[in-house]
């Protein structure tokens, strides 16, 4: 199945305008008729005998419509649109003449009464059509120079402003009201030093932001050395393998980059064969029935390749609802067993941990590799799965062995740590439910070199490249791409991991959907999982990002969305927001979207093939460097 363009359907000025003056029209010969159908005698209707009355006519409806506009106050053409994914979509007039205002009201009523501040809420209604929280859950997509504003309530919008004071005014009043919704106090540049700290002044002011650190990333691509894969004879790059699963539903996907891959069903583990077209069958499946002592009930929500992928560590189910867990199970692959069941603990006390990790990007591949990281809410560390005095634990002790927590801290509170990645010579970044992200060097983990401020989304997924100088935040809503280089006092380029950045930072990028794929999305429409292709040698750049929404994978070229003169980005107000896609659908949700390690690059596609697991089937395919993106 092929990738799909994203696209915004224009609504011209030109367009209005003539509908506008037809709609006028079509009002007054509609009353004609309906008063002659009822009459008992019809009167023939007049031809205007001149041009002079055909103008005249124009331009009474005009100023007509004129004096509708100057009457009523924030007056907006609103539009619906219909016909979803299909040949006869199209934007329609839901009110040609309309109105919109920010009240501030509880989530239940309309009134605007100020009593109990705490518990009002700035809400965006036009009409009687639309009353929708103003949040990021709007998917709100300013389009300047249409003077037009797209967005999602209950259905899709968009509003046409007369004039582009007009637009800017709403642009000015949602964002105060976004502010205040999300950090709870007035948008004031007080407040906003408050939300972001000193340092940050560019993420608070982005059309004061020195974008410098990004263009001079830009030739990063031109300097990445080429791909030799050679092509195989005949291929398509747009050729589709599908591999269905086996042993029940797949649950997770764990890639390879030597020579199998792995899906992680609610019974066992399928293996299939990693090839430069994609992955597909090896025909060896795995069950857990009695490897797994008693957790068949509940499949591992995580897998986690070492020791050169002979090796895959199986993060245990959640318990009681929650996504603590106290151990895991570590599996040969090349004995198809379990070899052992770790449990977490430090200082003789058990504990939890929300998620595990590589050392590095490159991690998995290294044969004699015994460590891993952890996190949990308020913990960083390092596990080791042999004992402080260099000795390996006996796995076949017929008591649970505990891992050695050899590196770390425990954060006393406030951290909030949701996920966690690593960059390729093992430096980390931690993204958290207030939206912050930190980076932590290589050699502490107490306290973060960097820690850049929320936008108010909590960090569900986190990303970097193997260089460190980007990474890519997962919120519900939109992916927040941001660029970790400074220049220190020395005039050297380092990244945030390496030193304190200062107050030059650059402002983020914001990757979104635009408001008719959010919808069609389908109930589900939540970003999942973004992270960049996979790169585990210096010198080479990511080229894609992708992501999961649905039913659907989506994916941007990382040299555009660095590109400052990005159609994008013109006549862009506040952060840059990039909605220059491509979309893969499924007609499944899709469990997970990753791309293969770069070796399995072919020549006429610098990159590697995507892979999407969807409950049923894995799929992959390449992309070509030939496909634009709109």
């Amino acid at each position: 199945m092929g990738a799909a363009e994203s696209r915004d359907l224009e609504i011209s000025d030109s367009e209005s305008e003539e509908e506008e003056q037809q709609s006028e029209e079509e009002e007054e010969e509609n009353y004609e008729d309906v008063k002659d159908h009822h009459s008992p005698s019809k009167t023939p209707t007049k031809t205007p005998s001149s041009v002079d009355e055909i103008d005249a006519k124009l331009k009474a409806l005009k100023l007509k419509y004129q004096s509708k506009n100057q009457t009523l106050k924030n007056a907006v053409k609103l539009y619906i649109h219909t016909g979803g994914n299909t040949a006869q979509s199209k934007w329609v007039v839901a009110d040609k003449i309309s109105s919109y205002s920010f009240v501030k009201t509880t989530m239940e009523e309309d009134g605007d009464d100020e009593e109990g501040d705490e518990d009002l809420y700035w809400f965006l209604k036009v009409g009687s059509k639309v009353r929708s929280p103003v949040d990021q859950q709007l998917q709100l997509k300013p389009i300047m120079d249409q003077r037009r504003i797209d967005f999602v309530s209950n259905g899709v919008y968009a509003m046409k402003f007369f004039s582009i004071e007009d637009y800017k005014v709403f642009i000015d009043q949602y964002e105060k009201c976004l502010f205040e919704n999300t950090y709870g106090f007035e948008c004031t540049d007080e407040n906003k030093a408050k939300v972001y700290g000193k340092d940050f002044v560019s993420w608070a002011n982005p059309e004061a932001a020195d974008d410098s650190m990004w263009e001079d990333a830009e030739d990063s691509f031109s300097k990445s050395p080429a791909f030799k894969t050679p092509v195989r004879a005949n291929h398509d790059l747009r050729e589709e393998f599908e591999e269905a699963a086996k042993g029940g539903s797949i649950k997770s996907l764990a890639l390879g980059a030597l020579d199998n891959s792995f899906l992680v069903s609610d019974s066992g583990i399928q293996v299939v064969k990693n090839f430069s077209h994609g992955i597909h069958g090896k025909g060896v499946y795995v069950n857990f029935d009695s490897s797994m002592k008693g957790h068949t009930e509940s499949t591992p929500r995580k897998a986690l390749l070492m020791k050169a992928e002979t090796n895959m560590l199986l993060m245990s189910p959640m318990r009681s609802g929650k996504p603590h867990t106290n151990g895991l199970h570590q599996f040969d692959i090349e004995t198809g067993k379990v070899v052992t069941e770790w449990k977490f603990a430090k200082d003789g006390t058990d504990i939890t941990m929300r998620d595990v990790t590589n050392d590095s990007k490159g991690a998995q591949m290294d044969p004699s590799g015994s460590t891993f990281l952890g996190l949990d809410d308020n913990r960083l560390c390092r596990w080791d799965m042999r004992d402080r005095h260099g000795i390996v634990q006996n796995l076949v002790d017929t008591n649970t062995p505990v891992l050695n927590w050899t590196q770390g801290h425990q954060f006393s509170r406030g951290t909030n740590f949701q996920c966690f990645a690593t960059t390729g010579d093992g430096s980390i970044v931690v993204g958290s439910v207030d939206g912050k992200i930190r980076l932590y060097s290589i050699t502490s983990m107490r306290q973060a070199k960097t820690a850049f401020p929320g936008l108010g989304s909590p960090i569900t997924h986190v990303d970097v490249t193997y260089d460190g100088k980007w990474i890519l935040g997962t919120t519900d809503t939109y992916l927040i791409l941001i660029c970790t280089l400074f220049t220190d006092k020395d005039g050297k380029s380092k990244t945030g991991f390496s030193g304190r950045m200062g107050n030059n930072i650059s402002a983020p990028r914001l990757l979104k959907l635009n408001p008719l794929d959010s919808h069609r999305a389908g109930v589900n429409n939540n970003f999942r999982g973004a992270q960049f292709s996979w790169v585990t040698e210096d010198g080479k750049q990511e080229r894609h990002l992708v992501a999961t929404v649905g039913k659907f994978s989506v994916i941007w070229n990382f040299q555009k969305v660095k590109d400052g003169s990005h159609e994008c980005y013109k006549n862009q107000m506040g952060l840059k927001s990039c909605y220059c896609y491509k979309i893969v659908p499924k007609d499944d949700s899709i469990v997970d979207s990753r791309f293969m390690h770069e070796k399995f690059a072919v020549t006429d596609s610098p990159e590697a093939p995507l892979v999407v697991a969807t409950p049923m089937k894995v799929s992959s395919f390449s992309i070509s460097s030939r496909l634009s993106y709109a």
